[in-house]
């Protein structure tokens, strides 16, 4: 196997036989996933960086990688010695993309990516800079393809369906609010291609991507036809004849251009940028017309219909109960001084949440993280990394589970010994942001940015912040990092709507020490309406204890103890029936009142 910077010289090879001058090499698939199908992984192929998120580029004598501050010390770490640089997006110090290639090339030189694997938005913006400069693009080569020579095939494995008792909606009733919006957007036709989209859509799910429960797919649907294209393989005998019988003619995942390059010259199509590669783009005839937004299987998917809240309800309660097990079973590890590491405490969550019913993989991989390993915001354990949980000190995890009824995002901090003062102060600021943002009332309408704030005034009083965001969507048996809305600093002008899921994760980091975050998963309903307006509010659906010793309580005000508290009772009262009675002894003291 050859090693990361032996990959990198046969690249360049690869770019002087094609007279590329730089490459670049995005995470994403042809789908613009943020979990790519292991086919698709070139980034983590040519780098060694497995963070979730990051951009390679590659020139004659440099090599770059690009990420945010979730994966700063990860890439520091797997970087090492491998002649790629680290460049920490959003710090003032640190040029983009587009500068670092004006700066490197020269007019008249060539940068090259994969056009099936970069968006048409990123296209269209870098292209947009490097013309200035006369440098051009070109987007028709696979160049990690070319010398990847053990690279893995694309998943094949056969799809399973989504019935409409826990789906809510046929998939004809889909198709129709697609075309609804479509018609109001002037738009002909519209190209899915994001997964968990096409997922939602078609009321199909897989496992072609860990921890997504999605199919490796492409759609088109417009009023006359709708057009699945996917592996024949793939497709259950009674998927395909649901499918047909719901009006879908499934077509090879291979002829999606073919079939786009075949549309009618004069025909406006809606696309979402951000969603869509350039190679389907290009397919495309070059009169057609262009409406460029959100896709609106994207919007529709957001807002959830009772049937997938009340399954959100239920996947809570079994993650609860799995969670419960899972700490009382971490508890008594230690107390007999039995080895715990990150890797085997994870494992073993795993292990409890497959024992509930309709349990299908885990969310996400467990950021199972002790001690400093908790300051580094999207740790993942490895054999290399993987230490030992003592009986001192903070422990983070941050997990979740794919169920057929819902998707699940939680993080709880406790301690594994008695806590220092500087932990409970940074617990119980941390804490204050999470039951701030559980009580918010808003205006119907409003963007997230408006009341980020509120995750954040008690950290920021004490001078502290996090750079990640406060809230993301999650899906409902798909992504659990799922848009268009979310709750951040930065602005976002999709407004938060009833029926929305979504995280609440205020969190804290001291580099080398430890990390804080307390999360919950909420919906969004509505609370009253009054002569200003309607107004929402969020409902927290997670259910499992918030360790009370890493909490003093008089930094708490009268409403968030209340809130706490009641809060506590709640995970009692819905997790107890379900546990044995030793169980449901010891989460009655962990959710005692404070």
């Amino acid at each position: 196997m050859k090693t990361v910077v032996e990959r990198i010289a046969a690249l360049r090879e690869t770019m002087k036989r094609h007279q590329l001058d730089a490459y670049i090499i995005p995470s994403s698939d042809p789908h613009m996933s943020e979990y790519p199908a292991d086919h698709w992984k070139t980034r983590q192929w040519i780098s060694g960086f497995t963070g979730s998120a990051g951009t390679v580029v590659i020139t004659a004598d440099k090599g770059g990688l690009w990420t945010d501050s979730r994966y700063f010390l990860q890439a520091m770490d797997q970087l090492d010695g491998s002649g790629i640089d680290l460049y920490k997006l959003a710090l003032p110090e640190t040029p983009s993309i587009p500068e670092f290639l004006l700066a490197e090339l020269k007019e008249g030189q060539t940068v090259g990516f994969d056009g099936k694997c970069y968006s048409t938005a990123d296209a269209q913006l870098l292209q947009a800079k490097l013309e200035r400069k006369g440098i051009g693009i070109s987007v028709s080569f696979d160049l990690p393809g070319e010398v990847w020579q053990d690279r893995p095939p694309l998943p094949a494995d056969p799809l399973f369906e989504m019935p409409v008792e826990y789906s809510g909606k046929s998939t004809v009733e889909k198709l129709n609010e697609i075309n609804e919006m479509l018609r109001q957007s002037e738009a002909d036709c519209t190209i899915l291609s994001a997964l968990d989209e096409i997922a939602w859509t078609f009321n199909i799910r897989g496992t072609d991507v860990t921890y997504n429960p999605v199919v490796i797919s492409y759609a088109f649907v417009s009023e006359k036809e709708s057009v699945l294209f996917i592996d024949p393989q793939k497709l259950t005998e009674e998927a395909a004849r649901r499918l047909k019988k719901e009006g879908v003619i499934l077509a090879d995942y291979t002829m999606a251009g073919s079939y786009l390059s075949r549309l009618p010259g004069d025909c406006t199509v809606f696309i979402d940028p951000a969603k869509t590669n350039v190679a389907l783009c290009e397919a495309l005839p070059s009169t057609v017309t262009f409406v460029h937004g959100i896709s609106p299987a994207n919007h529709l998917k957001s807002i959830k219909n009772e049937t997938e809240i009340k399954g959100f309800r239920n996947a809570v309660v079994k993650d609860g109960i799995a969670m419960t097990r899972f700490y009382i079973w971490l508890e008594k590890q230690l107390a007999d001084g039995k080895r715990v590491t990150e890797l085997s405490a994870s494992a073993k969550l795993t292990s409890l949440r497959a024992e509930q019913p309709q349990y299908i993989m885990d969310s996400f991989a467990a950021i199972s993280s002790y001690a400093g390993h908790g300051a580094v915001v999207h740790y993942t354990p490895t054999p290399e990394t993987d230490v030992e949980l003592k009986p001192e000190g903070l422990y983070l995890l941050d997990s979740g589970g794919q169920y057929l009824d819902g998707t699940t995002d939680i993080t709880r901090t406790i301690a594994l010994g008695e806590p220092t003062e500087q932990m409970k102060k940074d617990f119980t600021r941390t804490l204050k942001g999470t039951i701030s943002m559980a009580k918010c009332k808003f205006p119907d309408g409003i963007r997230g940015c408006l009341i980020d704030v509120l995750a954040r005034k008690a950290l920021w009083d004490a001078g502290i912040n996090y750079l990640h965001g406060t809230c993301h969507g999650i899906g409902h048996c798909l992504n659990v990092h799922e848009g268009p809305q979310s709750i951040r600093m930065e602005e976002n002008p999709v407004p938060l709507q009833v029926g929305m899921v979504m995280s609440d994760e205020p969190a804290m980091y001291r580099t080398g020490e430890y990390g804080i975050r307390t999360e919950n998963i909420m919906l969004i309903r509505e609370d009253s309406v009054t002569e200003y307006g309607r107004f929402l509010t969020f409902d927290t659906l997670t259910l499992c204890y918030v360790d009370t010793r890493l909490v003093i309580p008089s930094m708490l005000s009268v409403r968030e103890r209340a809130w706490l508290n009641k809060y506590h009772e709640r995970v009692y009262e819905l997790l107890s029936p379900h546990l044995t009675s030793d169980e449901a002894a010891w989460l009655k003291e962990k959710t005692a009142e404070i």
